[in-house]
C-alpha cells in the first residue's frame, strides 16, 4: 500500500500518514470534479478489474434531468401522476404478462418530459396473502412501463409508488460522490488508565497525522486521526460516530418530504385490478419455474409463503425439520444486522440450538449457538469497517474475505453473507472493491472445497423519511444490490432474494423485515442447504 504524495513516518512502531494533497472544504459542494478520496483513488486495478468496474458503473448509471436548477413546482408530484393498466378488461390467465403505464406530472399538473424517477411496484391479492414485484422500464420521457407476471388466479391489484422523484435522485448522487463523510466513525485508543477517542473513515481530510489501518491482506483502506499521546497500536475499539446534519440546501430539502414525495402511492386513473383465470389444466408444476436466475420476478408470495421461480423451496415449519437439515453442519453467517436476524431466528426457533455466551456486546457479536446433541454450530460475525455498530472490539474487527480464507469448507460447511447497508454512503467503487475481495476468497474456497454451500442474501427495502433517505435510501441499496448480483453471477453461489421478498409483501417496509418475512428467507436459505431429493 503506497498512495502517492504521502509522507511516511513511523511513530512508536506504528505507521501513520500525513496527507498533504487533500484540502477538505465543506463549502465546495459545487465542484464537479471528484475530490481525492483515498478510499478508491489510489487503487491499482488490473486491466480486467478496471474494465469490470467501468461496466458495472455504466450498468447502474442513472438518467439525469436536463441541465439547470429545477424548481420544486416542476419536480415530480405523485398526487398529480397516475397509472393505467394496458387493456384491463382483456382475458388474463395465470402465466400472462400484465403491462401498466405510469404517467408522471409535476406539481402544476404538467406532464414530465424526462425520466429518472425511482419507482417500486407490486401486484397483490390481500385475501390470498399473495404478492409479487414488478419490473420497471424508464422510457426517459416522463412515462414508465411496469411489467408483471401473473402467477396466481383471482382478483389481482396493482400498486405503484414513487420512492423518490428524479430531482431527489440527483441530490442523492451528489451526496454519494461529495459527502462520503456524512456518516463518520470513531475509535478508542487506550494505554493503562489513559484513553483517547478520534474520528475514523475510509478516507480522512489531509494535513493532520493519521493512523493507517489499511488491511494487509485485502488492501481495504481504513484510517483514524492519530491520538495526541497514544500510539496507533493502542486502538481498542471501533464504533459509529454519527450522522452529519445540514447536508441540503433549503430548496433541495423540498424534494425529501415524507407526506409529499418519499414513498408515496401513485393511483390509477381507471381500474387498478384485473381478474386472472386459472391456467388450463396442464403440468401446473412447470408454470412458475424458470431456469434463469435473473428472472423477474424471482418469486412470489402465496398464502404468505414465498415460492421461488428458480428453485424449489420447502417449508421448515417445525424445528425438527431444521435440526434434521443442519445436523452435523457448521453454519457461518457474515454481514450486517439483516443476517444477524437469521442467527436470532434460528437460535430462537430451534430448542436444541443454544446460544453460547461469548460475552460479546449486544447486537454486535460475534455470536455462536451450539446444538451438542445434533452436532450443529451456528456462528455470526459482522463485516469489517465501514460498519455503523455501537462498539466493535478491534480484535473482532475482521474482513469477510480474511475469515473465508480460514474456512476449510466441504459438504458440512455452510456460508451465508450479506453486505450492503453500511456502504450506502460511499462511492460505489468502495463497495466494488469490497465485493472483489470477498468474491476472490469465495472462488478460492469453492475451488478447494466445491461442496461448500454458499448463499448470498440480497439487500432489502426499508422505511424511508427525510433523514434516512440521505444515508440509507432504497435507491442506494438498489444500486449496490444491482452491482452485487452482477459481480456474483457466474460463480457457484445461491441467492436469497430478500429484495423482492420485502417489496412483494403486504407489511410496511422495514430495514429489519418482520419475522414472517425472515421465516421465508430462512426457508429459501435452508432449501439450498438441504434440497429436496428428487
Amino acid at each position: 500500500f503506497s498512495p502517492q504524495h504521502l509522507d511516511d513516518d513511523t511513530v512508536s512502531g506504528s505507521n501513520w500518514i500525513t496527507e498533504n494533497n487533500v484540502q477538505h472544504s465543506l463549502s465546495q459542494t459545487t465542484k464537479t470534479t471528484r475530490k481525492p478520496y483515498c478510499g478508491y483513488e489510489q487503487q491499482t486495478l488490473s486491466k480486467r478489474e478496471q474494465a469490470e468496474q467501468e461496466s458495472l458503473l455504466a450498468a447502474i448509471e442513472w438518467p439525469k434531468p436536463p441541465d439547470g436548477k429545477i424548481a420544486f413546482a416542476q419536480s415530480t408530484d405523485p398526487t398529480h401522476s397516475d397509472f393505467v393498466i394496458v387493456k384491463p378488461s382483456r382475458f388474463f390467465k395465470v402465466g400472462d404478462q400484465l403491462e401498466v403505464l405510469v404517467r408522471m406530472k409535476d406539481f402544476q399538473g404538467k406532464p414530465k418530459q424526462y425520466g429518472g424517477d425511482y419507482l417500486q411496484a407490486r401486484i397483490h391479492s390481500p385475501v390470498l396473502k399473495a404478492g409479487a414485484a414488478g419490473r420497471i422500464v424508464d422510457c426517459h420521457n416522463g412515462l414508465y412501463k411496469v411489467f408483471f407476471t401473473l402467477l396466481w388466479p383471482g382478483e389481482v391489484k396493482v400498486s405503484v409508488s414513487l420512492v423518490h422523484p428524479s430531482e431527489a435522485i440527483q441530490v442523492l448522487l451528489r451526496l454519494r460522490e461529495e459527502r462520503p463523510d456524512r456518516v463518520y466513525f470513531k475509535s478508542s485508543f487506550k494505554s493503562g488508565r489513559y484513553s483517547e477517542t478520534t474520528e475514523c473513515n475510509v478516507c480522512l481530510p489531509g494535513g493532520v497525522p493519521v493512523c493507517n489501518f489499511t488491511d494487509l491482506y485485502t488492501g481495504e483502506p481504513w484510517f483514524c486521526y492519530k491520538p495526541r499521546k497514544l500510539s496507533c497500536a493502542s486502538r481498542i475499539s471501533h464504533a459509529k460516530g454519527g450522522y452529519l446534519k445540514g447536508l441540503l440546501t433549503q430548496e433541495e430539502s423540498l424534494f425529501f418530504q415524507s407526506d409529499v414525495n418519499i414513498k408515496r402511492p401513485i393511483f390509477s386513473s381507471g381500474p387498478d385490478s384485473v381478474i386472472v383465470k386459472p391456467k388450463a389444466f396442464t403440468d401446473s408444476s412447470s408454470l412458475d419455474r424458470v431456469e434463469d436466475p435473473t428472472a423477474s420476478p424471482s418469486g412470489y408470495y402465496y398464502e404468505d409463503q414465498w415460492r421461488s421461480r428458480t428453485h424449489w423451496i420447502h417449508n421448515f415449519n417445525k424445528s425438527d425439520n431444521i435440526t434434521e437439515c443442519l445436523q452435523g453442519k457448521v453454519i457461518h453467517l457474515f454481514g450486517d444486522s439483516t443476517i444477524r436476524q437469521w442467527f436470532e431466528y434460528l437460535t430462537g426457533f430451534v430448542p436444541d440450538l443454544v446460544e453460547f455466551n461469548l460475552g460479546s456486546p449486544k447486537n454486535v457479536g460475534p455470536f455462536m449457538s451450539v446444538d451438542l446433541k445434533h452436532n450443529i454450530l451456528l456462528k455470526f460475525r459482522c463485516h469489517g469497517p465501514p460498519i455503523r455498530f455501537s462498539t466493535v472490539f478491534s480484535s473482532e474487527l475482521r474482513y469477510i474475505a480474511n475469515e473465508l480464507s480460514g474456512i476449510v469448507g466441504g459438504r458440512n460447511t455452510v456460508v451465508a453473507i450479506t453486505i450492503w447497508s453500511h456502504f450506502s454512503t460511499f462511492p460505489v467503487e468502495v463497495y466494488i472493491r469490497r465485493l472483489r475481495n470477498i468474491r476472490r476468497a469465495l472462488v478460492q474456497l469453492l475451488d478447494r472445497s466445491p461442496k461448500t454451500v454458499v448463499v448470498i442474501r440480497t439487500a432489502n427495502v426499508q422505511e424511508l423519511g427525510p433523514e434516512v433517505s440521505l444515508f440509507n435510501s432504497d435507491w442506494y441499496s438498489f444500486q449496490l444490490d444491482s452491482v452485487m448480483r452482477k459481480m456474483f453471477s457466474g460463480i457457484a453461489v445461491h441467492f436469497v432474494d430478500a429484495w423482492e421478498m420485502s417489496v412483494a409483501h403486504y407489511l410496511p417496509h422495514n430495514l429489519h423485515p418482520n419475522e414472517i418475512i425472515v421465516k421465508n428467507q430462512i426457508d429459501a436459505f435452508l432449501s439450498y442447504v438441504c434440497p429436496l431429493q428428487t
